[in-house]
């Protein structure tokens, strides 16, 4: 499996930026693609975006098309997302998650990291 770890979530003003990172350890080798998740409170958790391993190939919820931008650095095992513009309803716990070669689901997932947007 692989262990994820995300960072640089915090508290923003609406309009403002933020960058997270995932870091990911473990048997990376066998990852297919990782993705941003995100979960508010009271709300189900929610896809975000998505980004083939190998790179290239993205996915985004159509609430951040043209605001959040999705990347990754393999030869680090580095994960990021870019969020800019961001809104109060951005507020979320935001976890990475990776889906090994073969599986249909994200198999692992990080803890989370907390961004609050004040309006």
């Amino acid at each position: 499996q692989v262990q994820l770890v995300e960072s640089g979530g915090g508290l923003v003003q609406a309009g403002g930026s933020l960058r997270l990172s995932c870091a990911a350890s473990g048997r990376t080798g066998s990852t297919y693609a990782m993705g941003w998740f995100r979960q508010a409170p009271g709300k189900e958790r929610e896809f975000v975006a998505r980004i083939r391993w190998s790179g290239g190939s993205t996915d985004y919820a159509d609430s951040v098309k043209g605001r959040f931008a999705i990347s990754i650095d393999n030869a680090r095992n580095m994960l990021y997302l870019q969020m800019n513009s961001l809104k109060s309803e951005d507020t979320a716990v935001y976890y990475c998650a990776a889906q090994r070669i073969g599986r249909l689901q994200y198999d692992s997932w990080g803890q989370g990291t907390q961004v609050t947007v004040s309006s």
